[in-house]
């Protein structure tokens, strides 16, 4: 199938999820996720009318950016290491995984301009070892001590949900980090508004939807898988 009826079709899904709890479609984001495509098949996404773009790896994202221009969206959806936050910090619109003080650090050090960067921090609902993000109990201390970086908008709250045979079972995660947002939004912070959820993938997220996600995050569904 090519992205134009991909894209049709998750916005389908999209639309039966937000009907089924009484959202607005509208309110929903689509990231496509291009990590594993060509700039030709990220190109064919945009012209589909997909405007927000993710990638996981930065020097394929800047060469993917360089070549196609200044057109879309560009977040950054990937585990961030502090050394490599010069490299990309003035390429992409988002970064989906801030979840230290060292890396907000660097982040506001690095910002040449009047900048705000938005920002997600990543949290491990799940618990798994394997994934990256604050712990749900550190998540309220986190964002009161980022109010010394005066270039860091704290967004949303981003999570990974485990990979799971029934998309289901997700559904308790991202129930979960809906829940903290709630209690972040509630402390009225002015550096963190966290008025989005970052969270579902390919396989899970019409529950997301269901609970809450107003960007989802999307790429074998949409875009394939070329390498």
């Amino acid at each position: 199938m090519t992205v134009i009826e991909n894209l049709q079709q998750i916005k389908s899904e999209i639309a039966a999820a937000c009907q089924r709890v009484s959202r607005d479609p509208s309110e929903v984001k689509i990231i496509a996720v291009t990590k594993y495509v060509s700039v030709e098949r990220t190109k064919e996404a945009l012209n589909a009318g997909v405007e927000h773009i993710g990638e996981n790896r930065i020097e394929g994202g800047l060469e993917k950016k360089e070549s196609l221009g200044s057109i879309g969206t560009w977040h950054f959806i990937g585990s961030l290491q502090s050394k490599k936050v010069k490299k990309m910090i003035h390429d992409f619109d988002y970064i989906h995984s801030l979840d230290r003080l060292s890396l907000a650090e660097e982040i506001d050090k690095r910002v040449e301009d009047d900048r705000v960067v938005n920002c997600f921090i990543q949290v491990n609902v799940s618990g798994e070892e394997t994934k990256a993000g604050l712990s749900p109990n550190d998540l309220t201390v986190f964002i009161e001590n980022l109010k010394q970086y005066s270039k860091i908008k704290v967004v949303g709250l981003m999570t990974m949900a485990p990979f799971v045979e029934d998309p289901e079972e997700t559904r308790t995660v991202f129930r979960q980090l809906k829940e903290l947002q709630k209690k972040v939004q509630t402390m009225n912070f002015y550096h963190a508004p966290c008025n989005e959820l970052s969270m579902g993938m390919s396989n899970d997220f019409h529950i997301a939807v269901e609970e809450g996600a107003t960007y989802i995050r999307v790429g074998t569904s949409l875009v394939g898988k070329e390498v």
